[in-house]
């Protein structure tokens, strides 16, 4: 049985309450506090409940075998990254199952909307609602002690830089030492509760597979969940080749609002579409072509990173941990270590059919409320296809190790808090830059230029409804400023939509390409804060927008099969 209940559907909910919360000792405040200005109905209803049946038929019986045992070994991710969310979170939500149990309608509702956002807070709100209880959701997650400044964090560092390693590391938690100091602890430790039993589903799926490649993958993952070693094991999953697909461990840092540097465990359990797959896969050996089409001075590209970057089409049969966590994600561009990322590049993973479900319940309904008629009609499931994967390329694209002041360093290193939104930003508009660029060498059907940017546009408003909290929602809104104040896009009062000036719009995306690429590569912290501070605020024709899309899911809860 699934742990968290955005997999299961509202009638399920009860049913799923029966042991299915983790043993603990339960000593809660009032779990069951909550506004009575917040409709807790309503925000839950934001995510479109979305049946995936996912087709499996092509897989043999071992690989069926070995896709269970993932599936299994994905739920004690989700176990752990409550954990991450929030050290109270297991309790507060055992208090509230056992509530539900007993029959309280209010609580069931509380319960489905507490294990769809991973924890007390809605995350779509960008002051993260607190709908249960009356404690805030901690700026930097179950990552640090709760009363922990950054300024605390800082002046530890200052005074104990022999910890400085331990205590930035994306594979440690923070917590108070007896004397009220502060204490580095390994991941492997914390969490060993949940990453040993994870680790021998893992080590029982690599016996069965007939995979070489991902047989391998999964012993050296098993072994990095009790050493928190992950190197030689993000390597072995850039050969990963084969019908399964499984991405598994502590990766992104959304998380982390302090300083971005600690990692949240999730899994993807995909199958593979090779005849997809393959007709993408000729994209990544242009990417160092368009490293150097980057609209900046040559010191500003980086022609460090690895090239390779296989790109995989798949379809998603499970998903864990922050994958699950809210809005639901489209595609990722892995691993995030900078090492791997030299040596081999990153791999782009499409989850086809999370990206169709969102397209034909969301996006193309928004686009006839951001765009005139006759631009409106333009947007297409292909082009919101193709802006994913040339965001994932562009992730690949960039400054990402730099030298500020004599000394080497990352991005996100020197951009800390502000580095997520800032990536997805340039991600998202560097994309489309390369799709611009895809279109003047043939190599992408030129006549379709204003049908993808009708449907690139009208994306930001998808990724806006997010909360400007999230860091894709960061990135869309200093992209829809920007282009606001250039006059790309035209708003008509009377009319309630946007105009949109093609010409100016595409000089538009080259422009800001080159803004944010600098601004990473410079790492000066002060100079993205003035940026971020001046484009993200949303003007009235936004907010005009966005206040006529409630009828429009926010999201998806993607509802998979239990096994396949």
């Amino acid at each position: 049985m699934r742990v968290f209940l955005a997999a299961v559907s509202l009638t399920a909910f009860l049913t799923a309450c029966s042991g299915s919360a983790p043993d603990t000792d339960v000593s809660a405040p009032d779990v069951r506090a909550v506004s009575s200005a917040y409709d807790i109905t309503r925000q839950y209803k934001k995510f479109a409940e979305v049946q995936m049946n996912p087709d499996v038929s092509f897989l043999t019986n071992s690989e069926r075998r070995v896709v269970n045992k993932l599936i299994e070994a994905s739920d004690y991710l989700s176990k752990i990254y409550l954990l991450q969310r929030g050290e109270a979170y297991p309790a507060q939500r055992h208090a509230l199952q056992q509530e539900a149990i007993k029959g309280d309608t209010d609580a069931v509702m509380q319960l489905a909307m507490f294990d769809l956002h991973f924890g007390p807070c809605d995350t779509l709100e960008d002051d993260a609602h607190v709908f249960v209880g009356d404690t805030p959701c901690p700026e930097g997650a179950g990552f640090y002690p709760v009363d922990m400044t950054k300024a605390e964090f800082e002046n530890w560092i200052a005074a104990h830089p022999e910890d400085k390693e331990a205590f930035t590391s994306g594979y440690t938690v923070i917590r108070r030492t007896a004397d009220g100091g502060l204490k580095a602890i390994p991941y492997h430790v914390e969490y060993a509760e949940y990453l040993k039993p994870a680790a021998k589903l893992m080590r029982e799926a690599a016996k069965i597979s007939e995979n070489a490649q991902l047989k391998r993958f999964l012993n050296l993952r098993a072994r990095a969940f009790l050493t928190d070693n992950y190197f030689q094991s993000e390597m072995a999953w850039m050969d990963l080749n084969g019908p399964i697909e499984i991405a598994i461990g502590p990766y992104e840092v959304y998380d982390d609002g302090l300083f971005a540097y600690k990692t949240a465990y999730e899994s993807f359990v995909t199958v593979k579409n090779p005849e997809e797959s393959a007709a993408l896969d000729k994209y990544k050996d242009f990417l160092k072509d368009m490293e150097k089409n980057l609209p900046v001075p040559e010191n500003y590209k980086n022609f460090a990173r690895g090239f390779e970057s296989p790109i995989a089409v798949t379809y998603q049969v499970h998903g864990g941990g922050d994958n699950e966590n809210g809005v639901q994600t489209i595609a990722f561009n892995l691993p995030n270590d900078e090492r791997v990322r030299e040596a081999k590049g990153a791999k782009k993973v499409i989850l086809n059919n999370v990206l169709g479900a969102k397209y034909d319940r969301i996006l193309a309904p928004i686009g006839e409320r951001v765009l005139v008629p006759e631009q409106a009609k333009l947007t297409a499931k292909k082009w919101m296809g193709n802006n994913t994967l040339f965001h994932e390329l562009s992730h690949s694209l960039g400054p990402g190790t730099i030298t500020v002041n004599g000394q080497k360093t990352t991005v996100n290193a020197e951009l800390k808090d502000l580095s997520s939104g800032l990536e997805e930003g340039k991600a998202d508009v560097m994309g489309a830059y390369n799709i611009l660029y895809m279109m003047d060498r043939g190599e992408l059907d030129s006549a379709d230029r204003e049908a993808f940017l009708a449907t690139y546009f009208s994306g930001k408003f998808r990724s806006m409804r997010f909360g400007t909290g999230a860091a894709h929602a960061k990135g869309a809104a200093f992209q829809y400023n920007y282009f606001r104040e250039v006059g790309a896009a035209e708003w008509l009062p009377k009319k309630k939509r946007f105009k949109l000036d093609f010409d100016k719009l595409e000089q538009a995306i080259s422009d800001l390409t080159g803004k944010i690429v600098i601004i990473q590569g410079d790492g000066n912290y002060d100079n993205a804060k003035g940026f971020l501070d001046k484009y993200l605020p949303l003007d009235d024709a936004a907010e005009t927008v966005l206040n006529d899309l409630d009828d429009i899911p926010y999201d998806i809860r993607p509802i998979y099969p239990e096994a396949i």
